[in-house]
Order: structure tokens, then C-alpha cells, then sequence
């Protein structure tokens, strides 16, 4: 979806501001359509866990964003929202965004938090089981987020788990809330793909480096992407792997409209992709490793001039420096946008939305 070279500059010059590095779209810009919240939509989220990115559906997706960016925009006053819950923040697995972000938005609520920075100081160094640790939490907190090595964690802390558990990446599986993130970063730049009908001839085309049957934004991301066939054009995953998508993504690719191919050559893709998402790391079985070898980006890359890159960070020599003071960078705005999509989801875990948002704000 190219835009005349006047508009792209007009939007450009309009989203710079001092200060800003990257690509800073309004977040005004997802509430022109229908600025009024559904309540009976959010509703939905009261007590619900957050395992899997396949839980939302659009209607969920989009009023969520529409939350988050009244949020952003400071619309209303919800600085005492959680005065009365505490969060756990859980991180057996180091991280620096994801954990950051959930207890800040905790704390812009006026919630507490408690955290588990290492899995060594937990009794997970000393045998415990993960089962056992959810029964704790129920007494310690009101909601937890958390993230582990292992895909299975957050079913088995689920067991005897009695509060919200939000799913902050376990291990190769899936990273729900980074692609909320991800997404909120998205429609804010272009709202139409959520909340209009876009010209086929101006359809996305969104390249997708990594392997969504081993990176777990990746998955997430692509398990989104697939709520908006009818304004995604095509979908190129750039990967070495011979099966880069796992048998549970190619059932949900195969039943989509949306055109899934796959290609190992990103140089001769780049002139016609109008969203790139990247990721080179993955954690698998007993560490981190790094795919980002044959894919990179930087500032000579021969992207178009409306292109946006988004990445879940942390980055490596895949995605260049050069490019952060360019309106491709997007992926600053996405680590900058997971507080409020992430206080919008706690507003609506809680059953809070109604009691906060003044009631011009509701359909």
C-alpha cells in the first residue's frame, strides 16, 4: 500500500515531534471512527485469563485499542482505578519491557505490585512445583503476570490457579500481550485496517522475519494479523527453516483468506512490503538463539518510503541503529504503547471499564 510521496511527507512532518525518535502516530486517530467504548465487548475480559492471542476475537481486539488510546491521551482520570488490587509479576525468565510495562501500567491504576525477578529466589530452585505456586498466588495477589522457559508453565501454574493469570511469553509457545502491543502500534498508524475497508490495490502486505512455530511473538503477532483478511493483502514469512509455521499456525493459516508464502530472499521482497515484523530470538528448550544471520535491516535497505518495521526487541544486528531516526521505525512506539494497552486490558480483567470511564465515553 504505497501512498503518494506528498502525503507520506505531510504525515511524516505531522508525527515528528521534539524529542520523539521514530514514527509517532496519534493515537486520536483510533477514535474517529466510532470514539464509543462498547462495554458490553469489554465486558467479555472480567476474570478472564490471558493464555493464547487466539482468545480475541475483533470486536475484543479493537475495543481495546480504542481504550488504550483514550488512555494515552490522558481523556479521563483513572489514577485510583486499582487502588485495591495488587498484581504479581512473576518473571522466571529475564525481561525488561514486558515486566516493566506490566508494572507500570499496574501502577498508573494506582495498583500495587509484587515481583519474582529470578527463578532462583523462587521454590522453583528447590523442587517446587508450579502447581503449588499458583495455589500461593491466590493469597498474594489479585492478578499475575507472568513468564517462563517452558511452554507448559502457565497451564500448570493455571491448576489450581483461582485469579487472572496474564501470559508474558512461555518459552517458545506464545507472548499474547506483546502482540496487543504490537497491534495497538499498528492501527494507530494506519486505523483503517481495524475500522475501515481499505481499495484492494491498497491492501497490506506485511513481511514477517522469524518462525511463528518457534518464536513466540511472532506466533502472536500472525494469530492477529488473521482478524483482518479483508484489508491484508498478503502475508511473506522469511525464514531458513523448512517449516517455519508448526502444525497449530498452518491449521489457522490454511482456514484463512489471507495469502500465506514463504521466501528466504528479503532483499527482492522489499519494494512491495508495507509492514515488516522481525524477531531473531527464540528461546528453545535450554537458552536463547539467535536466527537473524541471513535477514537484516538498516538504512540503506531499498525499503519503500511508507514502510514501518516492528520488533518486539530485544534487537541484535538484524535491525541497525541507522534506522531509528527514520519514520520506518515503528518498534519504538510499539515498546512505547504495551503500558497502555496493558492498562486497558487490567481495566477490563478487573470489570473496571464501567466505573471509570464517564458515561459520554460508552455506547
Amino acid at each position: 500500500m504505497t501512498l503518494p510521496a506528498s502525503q507520506v511527507e505531510h504525515q511524516a512532518d505531522s508525527e515528528r515531534k521534539a524529542g520523539v525518535i521514530g514514527n509517532c502516530p496519534d493515537p486520536a486517530g483510533l477514535l474517529k471512527h466510532d470514539p464509543r467504548l462498547r462495554l458490553d465487548v469489554l465486558e467479555r475480559m472480567h476474570d478472564t485469563s490471558v493464555l493464547s492471542a487466539h482468545q480475541f476475537d475483533r470486536d475484543i481486539l479493537c475495543e481495546l485499542m480504542k481504550l488504550a488510546a483514550y488512555l494515552q491521551l490522558k481523556s479521563f482520570p483513572v489514577m485510583h482505578a486499582l487502588d485495591d488490587k495488587i498484581m504479581a509479576a512473576a518473571f522466571f525468565e529475564p525481561s525488561t519491557r514486558t515486566r516493566l510495562s506490566f508494572e507500570s501500567a499496574m501502577l498508573h491504576l494506582g495498583g500495587r505490585t509484587i515481583s519474582v525477578a529470578d527463578a532462583k529466589t523462587t521454590g522453583v530452585a528447590k523442587g517446587e512445583s508450579l502447581r503449588d505456586i499458583g495455589q500461593m498466588f491466590n493469597s498474594y495477589a489479585d492478578v499475575v503476570a507472568v513468564r517462563h522457559t517452558e511452554q507448559s508453565a502457565v497451564n500448570e501454574l493455571c491448576e489450581y490457579l483461582r485469579i487472572p493469570l496474564l501470559n508474558g511469553g512461555n518459552g517458545s509457545d506464545e507472548h499474547p500481550t506483546q502482540a496487543l502491543a504490537d497491534w495497538y502500534a499498528l492501527l494507530k498508524w494506519r486505523p483503517e485496517i481495524a475500522y475501515g475497508e481499505i481499495p484492494e490495490q491498497f491492501r497490506l502486505n506485511i513481511g514477517i522475519i522469524g518462525t511463528p512455530g518457534n518464536m513466540r511473538t511472532v506466533k502472536s503477532f500472525l494469530m492477529l494479523a488473521l482478524l483482518f483478511p479483508e484489508n491484508i493483502s498478503h502475508i511473506t514469512i522469511f525464514s531458513e527453516m523448512a517449516d517455519p509455521l508448526g502444525e497449530e499456525i498452518r491449521e489457522l493459516t490454511n482456514a484463512s483468506p489471507i495469502g500465506i508464502d514463504f521466501s528466504q530472499n528479503l532483499k527482492q521482497s522489499l519494494e512491495y512490503l508495507d509492514v515488516i515484523y522481525m524477531n531473531a530470538i527464540a528461546y528453545l528448550g535450554d537458552g536463547y538463539r539467535f536466527f537473524g544471520d541471513a535477514f537484516s535491516l538498516d538504512r540503506d535497505s531499498r525499503l519503500k518510503p511508507d514502510t514501518v518495521i516492528l520488533h518486539p526487541l530485544a534487537r541484535g544486528e538484524e535491525l541497525d541503529i541507522s534506522l531509528d531516526n527514520t519514520q520506518h521505525n515503528l518498534y519504538f512506539n510499539q515498546a512505547d504503547g504495551a503500558v497502555w494497552i496493558r492498562q486497558a486490558l487490567l481495566l477490563a480483567i478487573f470489570g473496571r471499564v464501567g466505573e471509570v470511564v464517564p458515561a459520554e465515553y460508552l455506547a
